[in-house]
């Protein structure tokens, strides 16, 4: 067996209508998450297999490189090389279990779980769009929601709001990714939040190589702390315990070794492995095997309006079934797939303007309003102002107003002034 040939697929998703308004008015460029690579591999014995690449953001791009290299050898012969990207590597694990007619977790080891549990997910938002998100999630079957706290919203109230519309043991597990800087900065937050029931973990509260200061994180709070797998090193993370469990994520090698890894430890974790349904049912079928992979899965699929399966992912009880038909046991939606396929035009412009399949970013004035009245007028540049140590890490009262290019001249002044840096008024 052989591989033929191996098509790429560049589509745009569009992201639901709700997560469309958040990912647009976000500090962060979530909104060309929406931007997908497919790759389709077809074998010399008629087999077809998927895989998908979320272009901003998987750990590892399809190169043509990668293409070159997987053309006439077997599926089986680089299907462990991380190096190929994600979409690739997905694809030759689908139709190497379709061509032995067994699913891809028996590719990976022994099935240890039928239901794998995933979370929703946001990136920050108002109070009320992160309600309305976590009402969405309970609706769809979901007990779990993680979030992105910031500087420029008051986490507490965001955490009060959602807990007034969801039930009791619905969790959150809130991620500043290290915006709360250090140890004295942290605990008073996190004790705060830690008095709201629904609050489950919190990931990386401040920076992981901060090891003291996690350790001191760890023994006043009492909720789980995760950390992204690797930073501080494995070995001196188990040393100075300064974590209750991991954040994996990767190509499949990388993240076998990181899930055996943390059962040695007696560490659990979640998948983080972003994308649309393809790469959910991939995390299910490494979640299936990892018997430490108790914790939600991140997979953002519910930002997706359609799935591009012709069944899409379907969650119950917070958890859903990982398929036991061959390969990947999905069938992809190919009329979905042409519906939202970028048109050759659009990509040899994005090629002509040297971009890689890119939305250009919204003119956006983003100012953070203090309970003091203070304003801190903004034009994207996020966490990386507020981590340097400028504006306070969080507070009570703050809220985010978004100000989109309205032609006037006095839009225009400003937003030309904070370009460099925010400015203060």
């Amino acid at each position: 067996m052989k591989v033929i040939d191996v098509e790429r697929i560049v589509v745009d998703v569009p992201f639901t209508p709700r997560q469309q308004e958040i990912t647009t008015q976000s500090v962060s460029t979530v909104y060309n998450w929406s931007i997908l690579e497919l790759c389709r591999v077809t074998t010399d014995t008629g087999h077809v297999g998927w895989g998908e690449t979320v272009i901003h953001y998987t750990y590892g791009r399809v190169t043509d490189e990668s293409v070159d290299r997987v053309i006439g050898t077997s599926p089986a012969e680089l299907m462990n090389d991380d190096s190929l990207g994600a979409g690739l590597q997905m694809a030759l694990f689908d139709v190497v279990g379709k061509i032995l007619n067994v699913p891809v977790y028996e590719l990976f080891g022994s099935k240890v779980r039928e239901d794998v549990p995933i979370s929703w997910w946001s990136i920050d938002a108002s109070p009320e769009n992160w309600a309305a998100e976590a009402r969405s999630a309970v609706g769809n079957g979901y007990t779990s929601f993680k979030n992105k706290p910031r500087p420029w919203w008051d986490i507490v109230h965001q955490v009060k709001t959602i807990a007034e519309v969801v039930p009791a043991d619905f969790k959150l597990d809130l991620d500043p990714n290290g915006s709360l800087r250090d140890a004295e900065t942290a605990i008073p937050v996190l004790s705060k939040l830690s008095e709201c029931d629904n609050v489950a973990m919190f990931e990386s509260p401040i920076p992981q190589d901060d090891i003291h200061g996690n350790q001191q994180i760890r023994q006043a709070i009492d909720r789980p702390i995760a950390m992204h797998f690797g930073s501080p090193d494995y070995l001196t993370g188990i040393k100075n315990e300064v974590c209750d469990g991991y954040v994996i994520g990767g190509g499949k090698s990388a993240v076998i070794r990181q899930g055996l890894l943390s059962a040695e430890a007696k560490k659990p974790f979640w998948l983080q492995l972003v994308g649309n349904g393809l790469t959910t049912t991939w995390a299910a079928h490494l979640g299936t095997v990892l018997t430490h992979a108790t914790w939600p899965a991140i997979t953002c699929v519910n930002l997706y309006s359609h799935h591009l399966l012709k069944q899409p992912i379907v969650v119950a009880n917070g958890s859903h079934t990982v398929p036991n038909a061959p390969g990947l046991g999905v069938k992809v939606d190919e009329e979905a797939i042409d519906r939202y396929r970028l048109p050759s035009k659009t990509l040899q412009e994005f090629q002509r303007k040297g971009e890689l399949y890119i939305h250009s970013r919204p003119e956006i004035i983003h100012t953070v309003v203090y309970p003091d009245g203070k304003r801190l007028h903004m034009a994207g540049q996020g966490l990386g102002y507020f981590n340097e140590g400028h504006g306070p890490a969080q507070a009570e009262g703050t809220r985010l107003e978004v100000r989109f290019n309205d032609g006037s001249q006095e839009w225009q002044g400003l937003y030309r002034r904070i370009q460099e840096n925010p400015v203060f008024d």
